[in-house]
């Protein structure tokens, strides 16, 4: 089984969804209307020995489950409301209730309170589900991956690389607040944003598909975490959850801390430009699930 192979069957399969869906799969978060007013819903999973370790202390694996739902969140502009919470336990595995404990603080601490879910219990790894859910940011609404056109700007918030080595994997913070305050200053102005979950490669080829563009990134301008010097390992090591966006050319981003790294072209795909002036297709560099 491929990933991408796989997103784009459900993609293909789930246009022109009837109703109250205003943005089904394929971005962030899923956007329905509900009575009158927009909601942001997203889940993601976390599964031991494919996206941590058996030795990773249970307080760094309950704050994974839940901030990586979180940062979908932030992808979106939006800020989380709260949280439904899936284990699907060990047997005789003896720490349910720190690991459960140690969920409810950290949804706290991200003001995305648990408020429900459900346990089960089998022969295989711990895999934690979180399906959190958030509101729009009030006056810009939904930032989506598809708004992004020749010409833009492509910028990054903090570093990119070195995730899984360092521990920052399963300790980094959702930028809710970065992605509120982008909203705030640049509304319309903010085109496209994506959180960097598999890779800036990877999730930058996904902003260019989504918006019928391509997008090109200046090695030279690559914002790298100490220890990475290679810009395969920036692009491609994955699980950054920094935010990427592209906003209209003449924007001066001062609300964050972020970097211009690039810029969107007529085309398709995500191209590095190396220092030499040579372009190398990283498209598909980053993490794939079902590799």
């Amino acid at each position: 089984m491929h990933e991408e192979a796989l997103l784009q069957h459900i993609y293909a399969r789930s246009k022109d969804i009837a109703g109250d869906v205003l943005v089904g799969p394929g971005d962030d978060c899923s956007v329905v209307r509900i009575g009158s007013a927009q909601v942001l819903l997203t889940t993601d999973q976390l599964v031991e020995h494919r996206h941590f370790a058996a030795d990773l202390p249970i307080d760094r694996i309950a704050h994974k489950a839940v901030a990586r739902s979180v940062s979908d969140i932030a992808a979106m502009g939006g800020a989380p409301s709260c949280a439904l919470a899936t284990a699907c336990l060990p047997n005789g595995y003896l720490h349910a209730d720190a690991l459960f404990d140690a969920m409810h603080r950290a949804a706290a601490a991200m003001q995305c309170p648990l408020v429900g879910g459900d346990i089960a219990i089998h022969d295989g790894p711990i895999v934690l589900t979180v399906t959190a859910i958030g509101t729009p940011h009030p006056t810009r609404g939904p930032v989506l991956r598809t708004g992004a056109r020749p010409g833009d700007q492509v910028w990054v918030t903090g570093k990119l690389g070195g995730s899984l080595a360092s521990g920052r994997h399963a300790a980094f913070t959702p930028r809710v607040t970065e992605a509120q305050r982008l909203c705030d200053q640049l509304g319309e102005d903010l085109h496209a944003m994506i959180d960097l979950s598999d890779g800036a490669g990877r999730d930058s080829g996904r902003i260019a598909s989504a918006s019928g563009c391509a997008i090109e990134l200046d090695e030279t301008a690559l914002p790298m975490h100490a220890g990475v010097t290679d810009w395969r390992c920036a692009l491609g090591d994955g699980e950054d959850y920094e935010l990427l966006f592209t906003t209209a050319p003449s924007v001066q981003v001062a609300s964050v801390k972020a970097t211009p790294i690039g810029c969107c072209v007529p085309g398709e795909g995500c191209w590095l430009i190396n220092r030499a002036g040579a372009r190398h297709d990283v498209t598909t560099l980053g993490w794939n699930h079902g590799a």
